[in-house]
């Protein structure tokens, strides 16, 4: 979505927007398409290149309709990935100059083992249950194809 704004003009951003960010809210990925199609016939020739960024990534963003059994909304955003960023750029700025890569890459991946656990334990994001069924479906149909 933040690819598509690039290219829109900063007025017609906030409308633009909520427009398509309709087409990530539909109950299924066939509704998706429609209202991506429905913005792409009433906007192509006002925002071509905007549009065509769209029809480039629609396929890639709209995967997360595969996995009905886990809840859409963690796993359509990057907000998670965005915040482990965040968080290491945090603790790399205190250090400033680091001696050497591999104390930086310590760091990090202390940071990172930390993080891994706390959500393995306390903040499970997607019930490990879930993505066992998740497996066990695309390995059955893996075999049977």
């Amino acid at each position: 979505m933040r690819n598509i704004l690039t290219h829109i003009p900063h007025r017609a951003k906030e409308a633009f927007g909520a427009k398509i960010k309709q087409i990530w809210l539909q109950n299924s990925k066939k509704e998706a398409y429609k209202i991506a199609q429905t913005i792409i016939d009433e906007y192509s020739k006002k925002f071509p290149e905007a549009i065509e960024v769209l029809k480039n990534g629609l396929e890639d963003s709209l995967q997360f309709y595969h996995f009905p059994q886990i809840d859409k909304r963690r796993i359509s955003s990057t907000n998670v990935l965005e915040r482990v960023n965040k968080e290491i750029r945090r603790r790399s700025k205190v250090v400033s100059v680091f001696p050497s890569r591999e104390s930086y890459l310590r760091l990090i991946t202390t940071y990172l083992m930390e993080y891994t656990e706390d959500w393995e334990i306390e903040r499970s994001y997607i019930q490990p249950d879930k993505l066992q069924q998740v497996m066990e479906i695309y390995e059955a149909q893996f075999k049977a194809a």
